[in-house]
């Protein structure tokens, strides 16, 4: 199927469920992730038992954490009442009916390769941006056009965080260009981040997470369920190649969130993509690592769970993260891990939020014989598991290994503070095993084996009656990429404002 027909039979869904369902209220836009401040926020309160909803799945909705908040509880802790006045003001901003608009400018010496969640997609020098959208009763859209400068991947027109979409029934429906985070890590998501530019699709997920009313699956708790579909770039070894995920998040017990999520790469040009084709790639039909002919796509599969409980007046989080680039026994193989944890304290009158994180994408490199090669690559897509030159999952790319030490301080009159250090070991094979087909797009690929340190710091505070955030990295050598070398030190800013 070519792009124009996932569209069509993305609309098409969208309006079988609009004639064949009642609607709800409202049409409730969602945070996306790159707001550490709201995650921040969100987490706090659910780890301390004032909402009780999934929080490990992005983008979340509005509606979900409106109707996740027991108001009664939050009147004896003062603990989080910051972190609740946060989220009312952006909800204010960003979940009201009617039209809203923002303009932002933003520039950069360098590109960066080492990313996280607060990661803004910088793959260029520059970029001028507008920022439109409109809330109704049952639907919602916003267009979002871009010029950027010097774009590492030669897209210069881009409509990145555009889209339509429809609330009904408990569900959305949409369609459009917007950023995901799976899983509960500050730095690195195994599976599916915002590293890479986000993936045109067609998309279904539950506004609001709350438990199942019958009482067999009460056990099961609030639960999200997200399922997008959508085509990657055309010049790849394997053109327009598609690519379904899916994701099953659910909270048994308070503080305990559990993630289930399958990514499934298939078709393309020369290669089968009927409904067959998908039933195999479902049945786990597809686990060749020997170049099968009959092998009908490539999947990746993970599991991933965090537990966050109060400490005093304060918060913290216990989370790993697996992930599988095969299957053996319904159970994802050729494993990548990465292990965490985080806590909040309040120090001089303020908020604060740390981490610790380890990840390593070598497979297989913790629990038994390391497996180079393997994540985020395969023998037929041949271009990887990688968007317009950047990996979909850990910005450390696969057969990599990395610690992280980070901390961000939020300021009472709603600046903040950011700063983190990395120790990471990059492409410890020493061969690259993706293929570039585009010479016009900088391929974010480590060539060797190479030990780097990473510092990192960020700045956002008012100015100019709009929002200023300043970002720094250096790292303690230049990294050595497929498309050549990124310089030691990268400083950025970007400005945007609200009308």
């Amino acid at each position: 199927m070519t792009s124009k027909h996932w569209t069509l039979v993305g609309g098409a869904v969208a309006c079988l469920f609009v004639l064949s369902i009642a609607p709800v209220a409202t049409a409730a836009p969602w945070l996306e992730p790159g707001d550490s401040r709201a995650r921040f926020a969100i987490q706090k309160l659910a780890d301390r038992g004032h909402l009780d909803r999934v929080a490990t799945t992005w983008p979340v909705s509005w509606a979900d954490i409106h109707s996740g908040v027991d108001q009664s509880s939050l009147a004896g802790d003062e603990s989080v009442a910051g972190a609740y006045a946060y989220l009312g003001f952006e909800k204010e901003q960003n979940a009201v009916p009617g039209f809203r608009a923002e303009a932002a400018i933003s520039g950069i010496s360098e590109s960066l390769f080492f990313q996280g969640f607060s990661a803004s997609n910088a793959d260029h020098q520059g970029e001028l941006k507008a920022d439109l959208q409109w809330q109704g009763e049952y639907w919602a859209f916003g267009v979002s056009p871009s010029v950027a400068l010097n774009p590492e991947d030669d897209e210069t027109l881009r409509f990145d965080g555009s889209y339509l979409a429809a609330t009904v029934s408990n569900w959305v429906v949409g369609a459009g260009a917007i950023d995901r985070w799976w899983g509960p890590g500050w730095k690195h998501s195994l599976i599916l981040s915002n590293n890479a530019r986000p993936l045109p699709s067609v998309w279904l997920n539950r506004s609001e997470t709350a438990a199942p009313e019958t009482q067999w699956l009460q056990w099961v708790g609030p639960w999200q369920f997200s399922l997008f579909a959508g085509q990657l770039e055309s010049n790849r070894v394997v053109p327009d190649t598609k690519l379904i995920g899916m994701r099953f998040g659910f909270r048994p017990l308070g503080g305990l969130d559990i993630g289930l999520s399958r990514i499934m790469m298939f078709g393309g040009e020369g290669r089968p993509e009927n409904f067959s084709t998908i039933v195999d790639i479902l049945a786990g039909r597809d686990n060749s690592q020997d170049g099968s002919e009959n092998d009908p796509g490539n999947q990746l599969g993970s599991i991933d769970i965090r537990y966050g409980f109060a400490v005093g007046d304060q918060s913290m989080g216990l989370y790993s993260q697996m992930m599988g680039e095969d299957e053996a026994g319904a159970f994802p193989a050729r494993k990548s891990w990465l292990f965490g944890a985080d806590w909040t304290s309040s120090l001089f009158a303020q908020d604060q939020q740390w981490y610790l994180e380890y990840a390593n994408t070598l497979a297989d490199d913790l629990l038994g014989d390391p497996l180079p090669n393997i994540t985020y690559e395969h023998f037929r897509y041949q271009t990887g598991y990688h968007h317009y030159g950047r990996s979909m999952g850990a910005s450390i790319d696969g057969d990599a290994e990395a610690v992280t030490f980070g901390v961000f301080n939020f300021f009472p009159d709603g600046s903040n503070l950011g700063m983190n250090l990395t120790a990471a070991s990059l492409n410890q094979d020493g061969s690259v095993g993706a293929t570039v087909t585009d010479s016009d797009v900088f391929a974010f690929l480590p060539t060797k084996d190479q030990d780097v340190a990473i510092l990192e710091a960020s700045y956002g505070t008012q100015f100019l009656n709009g929002w200023l955030d300043l970002t720094a990295q250096a790292t303690d050598k230049k990294i050595e990429l497929l498309s050549g070398e990124r310089d030691q030190w990268s400083v950025g800013a970007a400005w945007r404002y609200r009308f």
